[in-house]
């Protein structure tokens, strides 16, 4: 009976592992959608630079979703609306937005982009110079990628 038993777990086990290695088969995308994402993913990447870079906010606006959660280098958090107005402000001017390093992780409809920013600009009249590590998170809704979260970590080495 003991033996019975046994093998009814294992068999359970195994229908259970088998189904959700099936489910989680067929909620990702095909190997070559990945990198088709991945790429989707640096471009919209290198638009929000661009478009921070130049204070273009309408542009910042449709990369980020209405919900966002913003997290800047030093650890205050902004709302979408928050940050579009800091992005306006007359004292922030960004010269240079460059990334060092991306990489981008797919998992099904969530993209995590990754990478190290290096950053010049003009903050209240005095020049600065700054790396930061990043984490944003975009999100397919639709046919369109938005963001839905960003961290910003200061680099100090």
């Amino acid at each position: 009976m003991r033996l019975v038993g046994c093998w009814a777990v294992v068999l359970c086990g195994a229908s259970v592992l088998a189904g959700a290695q099936e489910h989680s088969q067929h909620s990702q995308h095909p190997p070559n959608a990945d990198a088709s994402i991945q790429g989707k993913i640096v471009a919209l990447e290198k638009l929000w630079n661009q478009a921070y870079k130049s204070g273009d906010t309408k542009a910042l606006a449709g990369l980020l979703d209405d919900d966002v959660i913003l997290i800047n280098d030093d650890g205050s958090v902004q709302t979408k609306s928050q940050f579009l107005a800091s992005v306006k402000a007359p004292n922030a001017q960004e010269q240079q937005v460059a990334p060092e390093m991306l990489q981008v992780h797919v998992h099904g409809d969530v993209a995590i982009a990754t990478g190290v920013l290096r950053v010049k600009g003009v903050s209240k009249g005095r020049v600065y110079v700054r790396r930061e590590g990043f984490v944003d998170t975009w999100l397919l809704k639709g046919a369109t990628w938005v963001c839905i979260a960003t961290n910003a970590t200061p680099i100090t080495y």
